[in-house]
C-alpha cells in the first residue's frame, strides 16, 4: 500500500472545497493507495505530457490534482491542485 503525502498547497486547496469534493478526493485516494497504476475509468487519471515518467493528474469535477508516484519510496506525492484552467500554468 502506498503512502499518500499532500503538499501544503494541496491541503489548503482542499480546505476551501465543499465536503462533497473532499469526500470524492478521499475515495479516489483510497483506490490509488492500494494500486496507483489502476486503470479504473472512474479515477480519470492521465500521465502529464512534458514531465518525466511517474507524473500524473487526477480530475475531480472542475479541479485537477497533480501528483508524482515515487516507487522506490512507496509514496504518492500530491504537489499541486487548482481549477482546470489554472493548474498547468507555472
Amino acid at each position: 500500500m502506498y503512502k499518500i503525502i499532500l503538499s501544503k498547497q494541496v491541503q489548503k486547496f482542499l480546505d476551501l472545497l465543499s465536503d462533497e469534493y473532499v469526500r470524492s478526493f478521499q475515495e479516489k485516494l483510497n483506490i490509488l493507495s492500494k494500486n496507483p497504476f489502476s486503470r479504473e475509468t472512474n479515477l480519470d487519471i492521465v500521465p502529464l505530457i512534458g514531465k518525466p515518467k511517474g507524473f500524473y493528474r487526477i480530475r475531480i469535477g472542475n479541479y485537477r490534482f497533480l501528483y508524482e508516484i515515487r516507487k522506490s519510496e512507496i509514496i504518492i506525492y500530491f504537489y499541486k491542485a487548482e481549477s482546470r484552467g489554472d493548474v498547468y500554468k507555472k
